[in-house]
C-alpha cells in the first residue's frame, strides 16, 4: 500500500512539475544590462522608449524593452546607471582617411586640386610610412570613440597596420587598401597594390571587428582596366568596393575630356564598375539620372557636408538622394581637410547646409540627419543587417550620452537635440561588440597621453620635412 501511495505521489509531481518550472522560469544571464536610459531604437519604427533596458551578451544586443521588462526577464553580470542619459546606436563615420590626424591643418584655404597636388601628395610621399600610420591611426581612434563613433570606413595605405591598431582599439572598421596609378607610400605600382590588397583581404575576412576592402582612390587617379580589376577582386572575394566619386567639378572636367564626354557616375557606369558592393565617397557633382544609376546598382553614399565645404568643392543633392531613397551617411573626410573627426558637427552641418541651399527649412530634418549618422551610415556600407540600430541580435554598439548639460535644457524634442545641440563632449560611455571602450569619460583601450606625445612627435617631423 505504501509503495502505491509513493508511486502516486511521484507521478503527480512528474505531471505538476513542468507546469510550475515555466511560471517561475530564472532570468536569463547576460554580461550587462542597461537600464534607466532614454533608447532612440533608429528601428524602421524609431521607437524610442523611456526609461529602458538592453541586454548584452556574447558582443550582442539580446533584448530591448523598458527596463522593469528587462531586468524581469536577465540577470547580468554588470548593470549600467543610464538613468538621466540618452541611449543610441554607435555613430558611422563612411568615409574617412583615419592616419591623416598627423596632417591636421597642414594646408587649408584652398581649392581640392591644388589642397592634393601641392600639400597632401608631397607631404606623403616625404613622412607617410608604417610607424605614421599606426600613430594616426590610435590619434584618429581615440578622436572617434569620445565622439561616439564605433564604426568607421577608411581609404589609406598601410592598412593592415590600420586594422591592427582599430583591432585593438576595439573599434569596427570597413577598411580598404587605396589603390592608384602611381607610387604610394606602402606599393610603388597599381599591381604590387592590388596584391597587397588581396592578401590584407584574405587576412581579415573574417575578423568580427574589421571588414577589408578594396579602395581604388577614384576614376581620375585610377586607369578603367584597373578600376575593373579592383572591382572584380571586390566581387571574387565578396568585400566591399570603395571609391571617390564625382567629388568636384576638376574631376568632372577631366573625365569628360578624357572619356568621351561622359561625367564620372556615367563613365564608371558604362565600364560596369558599379555593384551593390560600392561605397562611393563624396558624390556632389550627380544630376537626377545619375542618382538614378546609384540606386539601380545599390551603391552606398558617404556625404561629408563639412570636408566639401571646406574645399569648396559644391553641395552634394542629399535632399534629392533620400527622396529616392539611396543610402546616404555621413563622413568626415580625412582631418587633414575637414579638420576633425566629429560626426556631431558633420550632423548639424548636413541638416543646416541643405536647408539653405535649397532655399527650403524642411529639407534633412533632424531625424533624416541622425538616420544618417546612424542607420544610414550602416546601410551605406552595407551593414544595416549587423549594426546601426539598437534591436535584438544586432551587434552591441552602443553609446551613453549625457542629456544635462547648459546647452540641452530645457529638452522638448530629442532628435533636435541629438543634431542641434549635442556635442562630442557630451558622450559618456562607449560600447563596440559588446565591448565597453569608454566608460564614464575614461578611455580604456587607448592611452590618450602616450597618443598626443606621439603625435606632436611627427609634426616636428612633417614640419621639417616640408623646408627640404
Amino acid at each position: 500500500m505504501f509503495n502505491k501511495i509513493a508511486s502516486l505521489i511521484l507521478l503527480v509531481c512528474f505531471v505538476f512539475l513542468p507546469a510550475a518550472s515555466a511560471n517561475t522560469a530564472l532570468p536569463k544571464v547576460v554580461d550587462y544590462l542597461i537600464l534607466g536610459g532614454t533608447i532612440v531604437t533608429m528601428d524602421d519604427a524609431r521607437t524610442i522608449i523611456r526609461d529602458g533596458g538592453i541586454a548584452v551578451k556574447d558582443g550582442k544586443i539580446v533584448s530591448v524593452g523598458t527596463r522593469t521588462e528587462v531586468s524581469r526577464n536577465f540577470r547580468p553580470r554588470v548593470t549600467v546607471n543610464a538613468v538621466g542619459k540618452v541611449v543610441i546606436p554607435g555613430l558611422i563615420n563612411t568615409h574617412t582617411h583615419i592616419p591623416m590626424t598627423l596632417f591636421r591643418g597642414i594646408a587649408d584655404d584652398m581649392d581640392l586640386q591644388e589642397w592634393l597636388t601641392r600639400f597632401i601628395f608631397p607631404a606623403e610621399a616625404k613622412n607617410v610610412n608604417e610607424q605614421f600610420v599606426r600613430v594616426g591611426t590610435r590619434l584618429g581612434l581615440a578622436e572617434m570613440i569620445r565622439g561616439g563613433t564605433t564604426t568607421y570606413c577608411d581609404m589609406y595605405y598601410f592598412e593592415d597596420a590600420i586594422a591592427e591598431e582599430t583591432k585593438k582599439a576595439g573599434v569596427r572598421g570597413v577598411l580598404g587598401e587605396t589603390v592608384i596609378d602611381f607610387p604610394a607610400p606602402d606599393n610603388k605600382t597599381f599591381e604590387a597594390g592590388l596584391a597587397y590588397t588581396e592578401k590584407f583581404i584574405k587576412r581579415w575576412k573574417e575578423d568580427p571587428l574589421i571588414i577589408p576592402a578594396v579602395a581604388p582612390h577614384a576614376p581620375y587617379t585610377v586607369s578603367p582596366d584597373h578600376l575593373i580589376a579592383a572591382r572584380d577582386l571586390s566581387n571574387r572575394l565578396e568585400v566591399p568596393l570603395v571609391i571617390h566619386l564625382a567629388e568636384a567639378n576638376t574631376e568632372t572636367e577631366f573625365i569628360q575630356r578624357n572619356h568621351k564626354g561622359l561625367r564620372p557616375i556615367e563613365f564608371v557606369e558604362s565600364i560596369g564598375f558599379l555593384t551593390n558592393r560600392t561605397i562611393a565617397a563624396h558624390v556632389i557633382q550627380a544630376n537626377t539620372s545619375e542618382l538614378a544609376i546609384l540606386k539601380r546598382r545599390g551603391v552606398g553614399i558617404a556625404h561629408n557636408p563639412q570636408s566639401n565645404m571646406k574645399l569648396a568643392a559644391g553641395v552634394a543633392p542629399v535632399p534629392e538622394m533620400l527622396k529616392l531613397g539611396l543610402s546616404v551617411g555621413l563622413g568626415t573626410d580625412g582631418a587633414a581637410s575637414n579638420n576633425d573627426l566629429n560626426l556631431w558637427e558633420e550632423m548639424d552641418t548636413a541638416a543646416k547646409l541643405h536647408k539653405v541651399f535649397s532655399g527650403d527649412p524642411k529639407v534633412v530634418s533632424a531625424e533624416e540627419a541622425f538616420a544618417m549618422a546612424t542607420i544610414g551610415g550602416a546601410r551605406a556600407l552595407h551593414i544595416g543587417d549587423l549594426t546601426g540600430s539598437i534591436e535584438t541580435n544586432k551587434a552591441a554598439d552602443i553609446v551613453i550620452v549625457d542629456f544635462d548639460g547648459l546647452h540641452q535644457t530645457p529638452m522638448y524634442n530629442l532628435y533636435s537635440h541629438l543634431v542641434y545641440a549635442t556635442k562630442s563632449s557630451d558622450v559618456a560611455s562607449v560600447m563596440i561588440n559588446g565591448r565597453w571602450v569608454m566608460l564614464n569619460r575614461r578611455l580604456l583601450t587607448l592611452n590618450e597621453n602616450a597618443i598626443k606625445k606621439d603625435a606632436n612627435v611627427f609634426r616636428d617631423k612633417i614640419i621639417d620635412s616640408l623646408r627640404k
